[in-house]
């Protein structure tokens, strides 16, 4: 009876992996090890953290890095400037000190679903990312045009990345992706404000 129960649990384990994307390859040791635990009767604990995410997540996380990085490579062009309105450059220190955590947090989360890190277009296309052209503007201004253009590139940037999260947060299966998408929302949609009053007192 004990046998017929344990293959019974063990064929359930293979049908959630299998259903979620996430079936092991041929000689993966970490799909082998997962059969191992679920006929040794440990089939509770036996789907990997691998399992409990979807396409979405993944895409929300290789779409967000590339996305973010531009972000924080948008912030240092700005902050390496001299004459840059106090407000602007304290959002900027800002915008970078929080999207930089993320990038290593999403970057951990695609190393433990062994999704790729990254996606084949470079991240380029996205909604929200500025040209090769737009941050040689942007590195070419200076004093408040350099800080108007910053607001008005980051704006854009920022309703991008909203759009990005919001997919996440309806089609996301991970919780902790699902609840980045939902922290990126709140975030940016305060930054995009504080940006929008920024750049009319300039």
């Amino acid at each position: 009876m004990n046998k017929k129960l344990l293959a019974l649990s063990t064929a359930a384990v293979a049908a959630v992996i299998a259903l979620s994307g996430c079936a092991p390859g041929p000689g993966s040791g970490s799909g082998s090890g997962t059969l191992d635990h679920g006929n040794m009767g440990h089939s509770n604990s036996a789907p990997p953290a691998a399992a409990d995410h979807n396409a979405a997540d993944t895409m929300f996380a290789q779409m967000m890095i590339p996305h973010h990085a531009q972000a924080v490579e948008m912030s240092d062009i700005v902050l390496k400037k001299q004459d840059i309105p106090a407000a602007v450059a304290s959002l900027a220190t800002r915008i970078k000190g929080a999207q930089a955590p993320e990038i290593e947090q999403m970057t951990g989360w695609l190393k433990s679903w062994n999704e790729p890190t990254h996606m084949a277009s470079g991240g380029h296309g996205m909604a929200g990312m500025m040209s090769e052209e737009d941050l040689a503007k942007l590195d070419a201004a200076q004093g408040t045009e350099a800080a108007r253009l910053f607001l008005t590139q980051m704006i854009a940037h920022h309703e991008g990345a909203i759009v990005m999260a919001k997919t996440e947060m309806a089609e996301g299966k991970h919780p902790d992706a699902v609840k980045l998408s939902k922290d990126i929302v709140t975030a940016q949609e305060a930054e995009i404000q504080e940006m929008r009053t920024l750049l009319g007192s300039l």
